[in-house]
């Protein structure tokens, strides 16, 4: 009699127990209002990623504004450089910018050096040039050139010395044009690899005090090179810029009152508090559902004998405070870059868009996560995170057969079309022609010089098209809408997993009340001390006891 007590009891113990983990596992699950119906808590992360989510788009905006004035300074002056230093230059003909004929190289070289000379007297910008001490930098003039060597394409002989051989030339100021300067100075057009003319102009950004910014200083390192290395008798000309940003050393604002560092600093600082605090939010929830996840799969080798699919496992890790950890991270080390940088310290605004532009991005994803409490929207994120392993599978097989055309069309059909020239411009021409754009030009545009390639290029445009556009793309969608119609049936009240039917047999609503009292069960010494002690089997519990 005692031992069928002694039983039923057990059962009863491992009936509340069973109970309220479904319980726990539920209320991990729940979202923000209806933890708040079950236990009271406030939805203190909700609000702190709402606040961010304000915060942060206000720091990436007025970061953005000022980011504009730098690019567009940097580029226009660009655009300057070459209006000024390169012979007759015209807007959009940088890429044919060539000379065929010696007379006009020196031309253009002895050009560059005056207008150098002359920059005062032509420019409408505040530039200047850049001093050491009292004295002004040079202008540098650089020829690498084969240092021995004798060609003769009529004989179809030639001797060479592979090895190259660099002559400079510094040219001031006030100094004279080339062949004043250097009359002696000759270019060895046959064994001639290139002429690189370097210089250094300052100037300053005014524009931001019109957005009550002090204005910073720039160092513009100017590279003019003549490429000669094909030596195809087309010596092509490129102009290129180092900028080099630096605090202005003594400067003087009257008229209006230049906005307060010491506040933008401290609202960089209250970002990054803000996001600290989420970051340790976020993986204080992820290491619960860990720990939730252990204890689960406790109770499923102990209680029902069987191991927790990984489907089921991976359940516990929320993969929206993952992306929101890594948001935090990434406007974390953004905002110490943009500190640095309002401090002058550091100039890398193109590393901190990055940062704070992945950031944002990532942060306001994470609002899609809030628009899931709602049923309609909800069966958008849930398709998402399902077809997620399933397109990542498909897209790793897809891309090798991808890849595979990439690598023909570039060996093959690069030296016949300008869109397969380099394995970069051939993956966007066929990742364009996927999409149903350039179809046409794409075919039209091959050369008609071999026949043979000529053929090539329609069978392998043909088959590029009918197996990416009508196979692949087709299966794509088709995963997408089988994943769909799961989750429809999930949504239908239909269980599709052994941790969904697990919770399926817990009725308890939030607003029940039974969520407090588990609170209050939780806190018992006992189970704290010994967890495992829930999920033995009946019997061996009570001999255990006895």
């Amino acid at each position: 009699m005692e031992e069928s007590t002694g039983t039923y009891e057990g059962d009863v113990w491992a009936q509340q127990k069973h109970q309220a983990l479904q319980r726990k596992i539920k209320y991990y699950f729940m979202n923000p209002c209806e933890k708040f119906y079950a236990r009271g808590r406030k939805p203190w992360k909700l609000c702190l990623q709402l606040v961010k989510i304000v915060i942060i788009t206000i720091q990436l905006v007025s970061f953005g504004l000022s980011n504009q004035m730098v690019v567009t300074f940097k580029e226009e002056n660009l655009q300057t450089f070459k209006h000024l230093f390169l012979k007759d230059y015209e807007d959009g003909g940088m890429d044919t910018y060539a000379v065929y004929r010696q007379a006009d190289t020196y031309e253009h070289i002895d050009y560059i050096i005056q207008q150098y000379r002359l920059l005062h007297n032509t420019t409408v910008g505040n530039h200047e040039y850049e001093k050491n001490g009292t004295l002004y930098t040079p202008l540098e003039l650089c020829q690498a050139y084969y240092r021995n060597g004798t060609i003769y394409p009529g004989n179809e002989t030639f001797e060479i010395d592979a090895d190259v051989q660099n002559d400079c030339y510094n040219f001031y100021p006030m100094y004279p044009n080339l062949r004043e300067h250097l009359p002696g100075f000759k270019l060895y057009f046959k064994r001639m690899l290139s002429v690189n003319i370097n210089f250094v102009l300052k100037a300053i950004n005014l524009q931001t005090v019109r957005h009550r910014e002090l204005p910073d200083c720039y160092d513009f390192t100017v590279c003019i090179t003549f490429d000669n290395e094909a030596h195809s008798g087309r010596i092509k000309i490129d102009l290129d810029t180092d900028v080099e940003i630096k605090e202005c050393r003594d400067w003087k604002v009257t008229g209006a009152t230049a906005r307060n560092m010491t506040l933008t600093v401290l609202f960089d600082c209250l970002i990054i508090m803000t996001c600290i605090t989420s970051f340790s939010l976020c993986l204080r929830s992820v290491i619960s559902g860990i720990r939730l996840q252990q204890e689960y799969r406790q109770y499923c080798r102990s209680y029902t004998l069987r191991e927790v699919p990984w489907s089921d496992k991976m359940e516990f890790v929320n993969g929206w405070y993952i992306l929101i950890i890594a948001s935090d991270t990434l406007v974390i080390i953004g905002s110490i870059l943009k500190i640095e940088i309002q401090t002058k310290v550091l100039t890398s605004y193109d590393v901190c868009s990055i940062f704070l532009g992945t950031g944002t991005m990532f942060v306001w994803i994470g609002v899609v996560r809030y628009l899931g409490y709602f049923r309609k929207y909800n069966i958008l994120i849930l398709t998402l995170r399902a077809a997620f392993p399933n397109v990542i599978r498909f897209i790793c097989c897809a891309g090798i057969i991808y890849i595979s055309y990439c690598f023909c069309g570039w060996i093959v059909l690069g030296p016949y079309h300008e869109k397969f020239r380099t394995l970069n411009t051939v993956s966007e021409c066929l990742f364009s022609l996927i999409n149903g754009d350039d179809m046409f030009p794409t075919f039209k545009d091959m050369g008609h010089k071999s026949q043979l390639v000529w053929l090539f290029s329609r069978i392998y445009l043909y088959t590029f098209v009918s197996l990416f556009i009508y196979m692949v793309l087709s299966l794509f969608i088709t995963i997408i809408t089988d994943t769909y119609d799961t989750i429809k049936q999930q949504q239908n009240g239909v269980p599709t997993s052994d941790l969904q039917k697990f919770l399926s047999e817990c009725n308890d609503l939030p607003k029940s009340g039974v969520y407090r009292l588990e609170e209050d069960k939780n806190c018992c010494v006992d189970c704290c001390a010994d967890p495992r002690r829930w999920f033995r089997n009946p019997q061996e519990r009570l001999v255990s006891d006895q």
